[in-house]
C-alpha cells in the first residue's frame, strides 16, 4: 500500500509539500500540486484514518458516553448521533458504564477513555457525574456537550428538556381525566432529572388541591424489572389509587405486565402514565400513554452545537424543546367504583 512518502518521492517533492496537497491546507505552486495529484492517482494512494488525522489535526470522530448500553432510551439517541455524523463523513466512538456500582467513577473513566482516543469532541450523558467532574474533564477536552442535565457554570454546553414541566404535564394529563388518588413509581433519588419530574408532578397536584402527602411513592431503577417489583409493592400497600405515574416508560411497561399478571385491568381499573415516549410505549399492551420528551430534537441540537464548535460549521442549534403527552390506551377517566387497593 502506497504511503505519503511514496507520493512525495514519485512527484519529486518534499514530504511537507505532498502533505499540504493531500490535506488541502497551505499554498503549493499549481504545477507542483498537479505533479503530486498525478502521483496520487498513479499510486492509488488513500490516506489512512491516522494519516488524515495527522494531516488535518482532526480525527473526525465524536465520543459519546452513556451510562448503560441497553433499553429503549439510549439506543435511539446513539442511532441519531451515528446517522447525523455519518451524513457528514464522521464517526462515533461509544463508551458506557457496566453496572450500578460506583457509577460516577465509571463515568469519569469512560469520558477519560474517549479523551485518550483523541476524539474531536464529546457528548456526555450521566446522572452520576457532578458539575465539578465535567469541569475537570473539560480542561482536557473543552469541546464537550452534556445531554439531559444542566450545569449552571456551563449552561451553554448543556441541552435538556424541562423535566419539571414534564412532571407538570403528567399531573395535568391525569387530573383532566378526573383522577384524585395517585401512586408513583419514581426513578433513583440520585437522578436529577427524576427529581425534577417528580417535583413538578407533585407541585401541580398540590396546586390543584390534591393532598400529596397521601401519595404512595416507590423508588425504582428505571428498568422493566424495577417497574414490576414496584407495582407489586404498591398493590400490597393499603393506600388506594386510580392512576399510576411512572417516571419512565420502561418501568411503566414492567408495571403493566405485573397488573396483567394479577388480573388488574388497565385502564378500566387503573390508568398508567409513562414518561419519555420511547418505542416501548408504542408497543406495550395496552399501548402506553406517555409524556413525550423530544429526545431526537435535544440530541440533534446538542450534536450540532458540538460540531459547530469542533469544525467551525454553522448548523442550526435549537434550545426550545416542547413537552406534551402522546395519548394512547393506558389512561382513561377515573372509574366510578372504588380505587385500586390490593390484589
Amino acid at each position: 500500500m502506497a504511503t505519503i512518502k511514496d507520493v512525495a518521492r514519485l512527484a519529486g517533492v518534499g514530504l511537507g509539500t505532498a502533505s499540504r496537497v493531500v490535506s488541502g491546507k497551505g499554498s503549493v505552486a499549481p504545477a507542483t500540486a498537479k505533479r503530486v495529484r498525478r502521483a496520487i492517482e498513479q499510486l492509488n494512494f488513500r490516506p489512512s484514518h491516522s494519516a488524515r488525522a495527522l494531516l488535518s489535526g482532526s480525527t473526525q470522530m465524536i465520543g459519546v458516553y452513556i451510562p448503560i448500553l441497553k433499553g429503549t432510551y439510549y439506543t435511539p439517541i446513539l442511532q441519531t448521533i451515528d446517522a447525523e455524523l455519518r451524513a457528514g463523513g464522521r464517526h462515533m466512538v461509544v463508551a458506557f458504564g457496566h453496572g450500578s456500582t460506583d457509577e460516577r467513577r465509571q463515568a469519569i473513566e469512560g469520558v477519560q477513555f474517549l479523551i485518550n482516543r483523541d476524539c474531536d469532541g464529546l457528548i456526555v450523558m450521566s446522572n452520576a457525574l457532578q458539575e465539578k467532574d465535567v469541569i475537570t474533564l473539560g480542561r482536557e477536552q473543552p469541546n464537550i456537550v452534556v445531554l439531559n442535565s444542566i450545569f449552571e457554570s456551563m449552561r451553554e454546553q448543556c441541552f435538556s428538556a424541562d423535566h419539571t414541566q414534564g412532571g407538570v404535564v403528567a399531573a395535568q394529563a391525569l387530573l383532566q381525566h378526573r383522577h384524585r388518588e395517585f401512586a408513583v413509581i419514581a426513578g433513583p433519588a440520585s437522578s436529577p432529572d427524576n427529581r425534577a419530574r417528580i417535583a413538578g408532578f407533585m407541585r401541580e397536584l398540590a396546586r390543584q388541591g390534591v393532598d400529596t402527602h397521601g401519595i404512595r411513592t416507590v423508588e425504582s431503577d428505571f428498568s422493566p424489572e424495577g417497574g414490576w417489583a414496584a407495582a407489586k409493592t404498591l398493590l400490597t400497600g393499603k393506600r388506594r389509587f386510580t392512576a399510576l405515574f411512572c417516571a419512565n416508560d420502561e418501568m411503566a411497561v414492567g408495571a403493566l405486565s405485573y397488573f396483567q399478571q394479577v388480573g388488574l385491568a388497565v385502564p378500566q381499573q387503573v390508568s398508567v402514565l409513562g414518561y419519555d415516549d420511547t418505542w416501548s410505549a408504542e408497543y406495550s399492551a395496552p399501548r402506553l400513554t406517555s409524556v413525550h420528551i423530544p429526545l431526537r430534537e435535544v440530541t440533534v441540537a446538542g450534536l450540532n452545537y458540538l460540531l459547530n464548535r469542533c469544525y467551525d460549521s454553522l448548523l442550526p442549534v435549537s434550545r426550545d424543546f416542547p413537552v406534551n403527552v402522546t395519548w394512547r390506551a393506558s389512561v382513561a377517566m377515573r372509574p366510578s367504583r372504588r380505587a385500586v387497593r390490593k390484589s
